[in-house]
């Protein structure tokens, strides 16, 4: 496979070492430990092991800076409009994280349960918002601002990983 405008010449190819397939077959209602006995056995699924280990990685660490990034934004939201906007904004953000966790465990089920990713993390989105438009206390701007605060989240990660040098 040829990725990203990479080249390779024959003779810097090997081939990879070939093992033979070993049909043990597990079943369990807990996939990281088929994956754990995977890696013990020698098989091939190392290679998804990592990848889930690369995900779980990618989703605690865009949950962190979520929260993160709610605290930074929070606290000047009350200092600059009133506690009634900051908590407005601070339910939106909320709704966001749980949406994200939503969203990353539809993502996670994708190719072991499902074949494409539900759509119950919109309820959330919509939930909010009905409830922002329909309580007189609560301002419908600052909660869907909370809310897309986790694609500030996305954005300060690919910032992150386009000017850091990759580590491979």
């Amino acid at each position: 496979m040829i990725a990203s405008g990479l080249t390779l010449s024959p003779e810097a190819w090997t081939p990879p070492e070939f093992k033979p397939a070993q049909h043990n077959v597990t079943l369990t209602s807990e996939p990281h430990l088929v994956m754990e006995q995977t890696l013990e056995s020698g098989t091939n699924a190392p290679e998804t092991s990592n990848s889930m280990d690369d995900f779980y990685k990618l989703q605690q660490e865009l949950l962190v800076v979520t929260i993160i990034l709610t605290g930074l934004i929070v606290f000047p939201v009350w200092f600059f409009y009133s506690l009634n906007i900051a908590l407005n904004y601070l339910l939106g953000a909320c709704a966001g994280v749980v949406y994200l966790k939503l969203l990353a465990r539809n993502v996670e089920r994708l190719g072991t349960e499902k074949s494409q990713v539900g759509k119950s993390h919109l309820a959330v989105f919509i939930g909010v918002m009905i409830v922002a438009t329909q309580w007189k206390d609560l301002h419908v701007l600052p909660v869907f601002l909370g809310f897309l605060t986790y694609k500030g989240t996305l954005l300060v990660y690919t910032l992150r990983t386009l000017l850091t040098p990759s580590q491979n």
